[in-house]
């Protein structure tokens, strides 16, 4: 597995599980990590053996959010049978997608900042493995959607849960407060082909597993909804697609939230109002 990340004040990297070396020293031509994600959905991302420069380990590097300007930033509803049940709804027959502004985003460590209580007083949080678009496409075929993908981010999504059920029509206002998607802190780029289906995906608040699921499960896997929205409109790198959540918990100014996602990564944030 190889990554794409960024450092905390910005300096784009690439590493493997041995650690991280200047993306510049692999590859001059890209200057950030948007640069490299053609590449990273081609397959001809650069290895870190490769580089002029020596590996530093990942303990010893500060990531910030691997990419400085977010695309389009999807999210999808319902995407698991067992968390559809959960909610006393039905798993929906096309994808229930919809989109978070970017203002939403913020890196690993987040905070997640909750508004104001006369706004929520239940918010939740929920863990995702998200798909990053690594090349402008559009009619994506799902067998060739490696090809537009560049890698894939695990994400805490968040849900004014109250805003919601007083109206479903407030979905966009229930999941765009600032800080309600924490991505990062790498980019993961697997080699083509790898199987997501044994995945698993885990929401965790104060180091208690709340909801886990394998992406196996989903209704909608990750390739077959690049598809269906290269259907709808053109992608382009750095869009992402998060893919939906196995559960959520519910979050309080204090909690600490992590998303695992095996073999891709987790991502954590604490929380505060």
């Amino acid at each position: 597995m190889r990554y794409l990340a960024r450092t905390a004040d910005g300096d784009p990297l690439l590493g493997d599980d041995d650690g991280f070396v200047p993306l510049a020293a692999a590859a001059p031509e890209y200057t950030s990590v948007r640069d490299a994600l053609p590449a990273a959905a081609a397959g001809t991302l650069p290895r870190v053996d490769e580089a002029s420069a020596a590996r530093v380990p990942r303990e010893h590097r500060s990531l910030g959010t691997p990419l400085a300007d977010l695309g389009k930033l999807f999210g999808i509803g319902l995407n698991y049978v067992e968390h559809a049940g959960d909610l006393s709804e039905d798993a929906p027959d096309e994808p229930a997608s919809f989109f978070k502004p970017t203002t939403a985003a913020t890196g690993p460590g987040g905070p997640i900042r909750l508004p104001p209580e006369e706004i929520s007083e239940r918010v939740t949080a929920e863990a995702e493995l998200a798909v990053v678009i690594g090349r402008t496409c559009r009619n994506v075929a799902v067998e060739d959607a490696d090809d537009a993908i560049a890698g894939y981010v695990p994400v805490i999504d968040m849900t004014a849960e109250d805003v919601l059920q007083r109206n479903p029509r407030f979905l966009t206002r229930a999941k765009s407060f600032d800080t309600f998607l924490v991505f990062g802190p790498h980019i993961a780029v697997p080699e083509p082909g790898t199987d997501l289906s044994p995945t698993t995906v885990r929401t965790v608040v104060d180091g208690e597993t709340v909801a886990e699921n394998v992406v196996d499960n989903m209704t909608f896997s990750p390739r077959e909804l690049v598809a269906y929205h290269s259907d709808v409109m053109t992608l382009e790198p750095g869009d992402v697609i998060s893919t939906g959540t196995p559960g959520a918990g519910v979050i309080k100014p204090g909690s600490h939230v992590r998303a695992e996602v095996e073999g891709f990564g987790s991502v954590a944030a604490d929380v505060v109002r």
